[in-house]
């Protein structure tokens, strides 16, 4: 079960959380998480669906299934964000929602001056 372990260590790296982390959100101790991620141990379905929904992919791309997309550096950004979100306050997250929003508006109202100038 090379494969998976290695999409585990992968995963988390994409999302830029540490393996405990990843073993936090999972709802597993640190313990069980390293069996998977070392390829001692294997899950079961239930255990990975919950691993996979924790590092916010499917079964199948932590298992190596089908045709893996290739990640853009914006979607793995994407991910990253989303991943960061989960351990925020809904107060914290609120803010980081405003602070979002008005970057985005400032993006907007950049291309629109660059339109008009042109």
């Amino acid at each position: 079960m090379n494969i998976f372990a290695n999409r585990l260590r992968e995963r988390a790296s994409e999302l830029g959380i540490p393996h405990a982390e990843a073993a936090r959100r999972s709802g597993l101790s640190e313990r069980r998480y390293s069996h998977y991620v070392s390829g001692i141990r294997e899950p079961n379905l239930a255990t990975l669906v919950r691993i996979a929904g924790a590092l916010q992919t499917t079964p199948n791309e932590l298992l190596g299934v089908g045709d893996q997309k290739d990640k853009t550096a914006r979607s793995l950004l994407v991910d990253r964000l989303n991943s960061a979100a989960q351990g925020l306050s809904d107060d914290d997250l609120e803010g980081v929602v405003l602070q979002t929003e008005a970057l985005a508006g400032q993006a907007r109202n950049k291309d629109r001056r660059t339109k008009r100038a042109s």
